[in-house]
């Protein structure tokens, strides 16, 4: 009854963990480098930021000003500090379901040696030594070799060859060696117990080991309804947000403020990429995309085909103006290329398997993802984040210093980028989602050092990077 319990109750905290790992971001496997690494810094950032938007919304309407303020704090703040406890939750979780199913493993194998052993005792006795009787086989063994020496020395404990024709010369010279052999070795080996020490021995560990399981099982279960909890608490946060977010796009309207009205369209569209992520999270579950490795792309492109195919069986679109001499601000988001398009606007996009090739919660794969949520073309070989560029250039794709909505953000290696810098060994990306009226970007990004994926930032010197547009 005992052990049906066990199971039962690692069984359930093995069930919870799984139902938290399905949900999580596919291929969010291994320990992933981080393309961006924001410093302590980037709390004094969020910080600078605050002041700035208490000063955007100065002689607001105290309420509507609140309302603003709250959704920028469960932005900032509060869903990130939950989402950091849940995955920190989900991690402890899914190590107390680890040693929970050693333990019960290690007592099934105890259980099994038990039955092992009882089965051998009522063929030949409780008092039965294998150990001896294991090593007597060696003996017999080596004594039939052709190693004369070796049967000299190690089964007739022979030091001469005198001595051993004397040993040898009774019948029962070789039992008496094996019994010798038996007994040095089960010594040595301090493995001597008979069959009835050792069952007594594996009824004792089996014991232990049962309160171990209980313990262990318990463990885990607890481990996993925390992570739940922890999970239900950021759901709500987000559902929270989603409703605040509708709430104030039906009143920043009445907001007569330029800078106000900004203002609170930014925090809105932050929102906006939060929700847009979750959706992400929900269809790769569906569709089983795989995302492999837990390193940066690298690689040369793969050549996409160059016909067909581009503009949902239409053929390719040319882009405006002929050719790819666009400025890069004169075209609409969403664009029209549909995901995985090997060909669109004039050129080969370079998109072959899709986003698989990029790593689990890196800047390049949420670059992937959400140009392709906005129906821009986007290679599946483009390599790190400071290759991009370069790149985009070499298949047809515009690249220069102007931002525009949906274009990739190019950041060299190191690159400073607010209060914090780019990798020095893989740059970084991100993904443009507004230009603001002082020239500043909003921009969405990837990166296991972010609290979220994808994160958000304010970019104010946008003339200093690249952009890919099309």
């Amino acid at each position: 009854m005992k052990h049906r319990q066990l199971a039962s109750t690692l069984l359930g905290a093995m069930l919870a963990v799984m139902t938290l790992t399905s949900i999580s971001l596919v291929g969010a496997v291994g320990v992933p480098r981080a393309e961006a690494v924001p410093s302590m810094s980037d709390v004094r950032r969020k910080m600078q930021n605050n002041e700035r938007l208490k000063q955007q919304l100065a002689g607001v309407n105290s309420d509507l000003a609140d309302q603003i303020l709250a959704l920028n704090d469960l932005n900032d703040n509060q869903i990130p500090a939950a989402q950091k406890s849940y995955q920190e939750a989900q991690q402890s979780a899914e190590q107390a379901s680890s040693v929970a199913q050693s333990t019960a493993d290690r007592l099934e194998a105890a259980r099994k040696d038990k039955a092992e052993l009882e089965e051998k005792i009522k063929q030949s006795g409780e008092d039965y030594d294998d150990a001896k009787a294991g090593v007597a086989e060696m003996a017999r063994k080596g004594f039939h070799g052709s190693d004369a020496s070796m049967v000299m020395e190690v089964v007739t404990k022979s030091t001469s060859t005198k001595d051993f024709v004397d040993k040898m010369q009774a019948d029962a010279a070789v039992s008496r060696s094996e019994a010798n052999a038996a007994n040095d070795a089960a010594g040595d080996l301090n493995s001597s117990m008979n069959r009835k020490e050792r069952l007594a021995a594996i009824e004792d560990q089996i014991d232990r080991l049962k309160t171990q399981a209980d313990q262990d099982a318990a463990t885990a279960l607890s481990a996993a309804k925390q992570a739940q909890g922890k999970q239900k608490n950021l759901e709500d946060l987000r559902d929270k947000g989603t409703a605040q977010r509708a709430k104030l796009e039906r009143q920043k309207n009445s907001l007569t403020s330029q800078t106000a009205r900004e203002a609170a369209e930014i925090i809105i569209m932050e929102s906006q990429i939060d929700a847009l992520a979750q959706e992400q999270k929900v269809q790769q579950a569906a569709h089983a995309n795989p995302v492999t490795g837990d390193r940066q792309q690298i690689g040369t492109p793969t050549p996409p085909p160059t016909s067909g195919g581009g503009n949902g069986g239409s053929g390719p679109v040319p882009p405006p103006n002929g050719g790819n001499g666009v400025s890069g601000m004169n075209y609409g988001v969403p664009g029209n290329c549909p995901e995985g398009s090997g060909y669109c606007y004039g050129h080969p996009t370079g998109n072959s398997v899709g986003g698989s090739a990029y790593p689990a919660r890196q800047c390049t794969l949420w670059a992937y993802i959400r140009r392709s949520q906005l129906s821009l073309p986007v290679g599946s070989y483009m390599g790190n984040g400071a290759d991009w560029a370069g790149t985009a250039r070499s298949l047809g794709y515009l690249v220069n210093n102007t931002p525009h909505v949906g274009a990739v953000m190019v950041f060299a290696r190191g690159q400073r980028v607010g209060s914090w810098n780019a990798s020095p060994a893989y740059g970084h990306v991100a993904v443009v989602e507004r230009v603001n009226s002082d020239g500043s970007v909003l921009i969405s990004e990837g990166g296991t050092g972010f609290a979220t994926f994808p994160a958000w930032e304010t970019v104010y010197n946008a003339g200093a990077y690249q952009y890919v547009h099309y």
